[in-house]
């Protein structure tokens, strides 16, 4: 009896002796996450304070708030919204005069006069056009930038007029204009497509904070600079509210970052302060690359053609054209005219009686093969360039690729726009009709093929290609976004 007496006391000792341990170890942790609660709920615990331009989440938070004041406004657009038009848009372009005489060329084609749209160009001195009407010259206002002198630059192979090209879209908000809802900046070798950037802008909410653009074509490109950066030429937009916070901060911020290269990295690293990430959107192009555009515009995504940039670095967009800016303004007399959401739009079509692939990229070229090529091949684009960087190969884009023609047998025949108008169709109302003649390089020969398959270069002269406009192709899914056509071909 003793011995189990014994037993019993030790047992409830060491039972006592482990509460007594864990009772204070309890009451520690939890005054430690009570403090942990009041510690977080506490603005004055924040490591950086609520009215730092560099926090980003204060500053994310602050355009969120001004937009939702911009809502529940009586008159505001978000409250009844309309559709955004070119007089809500106003463009910033950048420009150099040393390039000018050239450049402006390309502007020229696509700027709208009579005060059709709104925007400056802006440079770095004054040139002959800077003392001219709008009217006479055909151009946008001129405007000079501001001195930039005093910002640091510390980039060794860069140029400091990237800061001065950086400042663009703050100049342009600073100057008041009415009625702003977006911002959009490019280069002046960038052309732009007016009503394809309206679709665009019109399925966002121009009261919020958005930064729209798109990627480089090369993937060093955007490894070297940012897979979140926009790139200027391609162009890029940028809301009214985002617009007035980067004008409130961004001569502070450019002075953060003087080792950055370009204007565009800039820019998008005060966007990463301000908290707000990049849209991207397939209309907008940058074209890093050399050689020919016809294997990519070719193969467009299925969006509207918004942007097209480094013309002068690429052969011209039609290889008969007298000059690269008269090229553009073949596609701007015609298809632009005629249905500007339906420009590059691919359509695959097979001729089972010659067994024939056909991949029409409508208002610029059709492209004739011999064999069945599924749809998956077609719509990659097909290596007619080069990249950026010359010892890159093609696994350096960002995008897949394919080979111009994996047999020789299966190398296109080429059929470039030559015209383009309308036509009444058989129901009362309008077509286009577009019409695509064959191009040869200068002693060019076809390639040997054992294929029992006629070669359409040897059969076709030209291509006629009906098809009806459709101005609310982008209202629509993407699965119904192809353009509806037909086509003939004559011998």
């Amino acid at each position: 009896m003793k011995g189990g007496g014994g037993k019993e006391t030790v047992t409830a000792t060491f039972l006592r002796s482990l509460l007594l341990l864990l009772l204070p170890l309890t009451a520690l942790y939890f005054f430690y996450t009570l403090h942990l609660l009041l510690a977080t709920a506490s603005p004055a615990a924040s490591n950086c304070p609520p009215d730092s331009s560099v926090s980003v989440s204060g500053a994310s938070a602050k355009l969120t708030a001004a937009a939702a004041e911009e809502k529940k406004r009586p008159g505001s657009a978000a409250a009844a919204p309309t559709p955004t038009t070119l007089q809500h848009v106003v463009f910033g372009i950048a420009a150099s005069s040393r390039l000018w005489d050239k450049r402006k060329e390309y502007i020229k084609v696509w700027w709208r006069l009579r005060g059709a749209m709104r925007g400056y160009v802006w440079l770095d001195r004054a040139v002959r056009e800077s003392n001219m009407s709008t009217a006479r010259t055909g151009l946008p206002a001129i405007r000079i930038s501001d001195d930039t002198s005093a910002f640091p630059y510390t980039h060794r192979r860069g140029h400091r007029s990237a800061i001065r090209i950086s400042r663009i879209v703050s100049e342009t908000f600073r100057l008041g204009l009415p009625e702003v809802r977006w911002f959009v900046m490019g280069d002046d070798d960038t052309i732009f497509f007016p009503d394809n950037l309206l679709t665009v802008l019109n399925k966002f909410d121009h009261s919020q904070p958005y930064y729209i653009g798109s990627l480089s074509e090369s993937h060093l490109q955007n490894i070297y600079f940012s897979y979140g950066m926009a790139y200027g030429g391609g162009g890029f937009a940028i809301s009214r509210p985002l617009a007035e916070a980067l004008a409130r901060m961004q001569d502070g911020c450019i002075r953060r970052y003087p080792a950055l290269y370009g204007s565009d990295d800039r820019i998008q690293a005060c966007m990463a302060e301000l908290g707000v990430p990049l849209t991207k959107h397939p209309g907008f192009h940058q074209y890093d690359v050399y050689g020919d555009l016809l294997g990519l515009l070719a193969a467009h995504p299925v969006a509207p053609l918004v942007t097209l940039h480094h013309l002068d670095v690429v052969k011209p967009l039609f290889p008969d054209a007298r000059s690269r800016p008269a090229a553009v303004r073949r596609l701007f007399d015609g298809p632009v005219k005629l249905d500007t959401a339906g420009l590059m739009q691919q359509s695959i079509c097979y001729d089972d009686a010659n067994r024939w692939t056909v991949s029409v990229a409508w208002g610029f070229v059709v492209l004739v093969a011999r064999g069945v090529m599924s749809p998956r091949e077609m719509e990659m684009p097909a290596r007619t360039f080069l990249n950026w960087y010359p010892r890159a190969d093609y696994t350096a884009y960002a995008f897949n690729t394919r080979p111009m023609a994996r047999s020789p047998c299966q190398k296109p025949a080429v059929y470039y726009m030559s015209s383009a108008r309308r036509a009444p169709d058989r129901d009362g109302g309008e077509t286009t009709v577009t019409r695509y003649e064959r191009w040869r390089h200068p002693n060019e020969t076809r390639p040997a093929c054992r294929w029992d398959i006629a070669d359409p270069d040897a059969h076709l002269d030209n291509i006629v290609v009906f098809k009806r406009p459709d101005p609310g192709l982008w209202d629509r899914v993407t699965f119904h976004a192809k353009p509806f056509l037909f086509f003939s071909i004559l011998y």
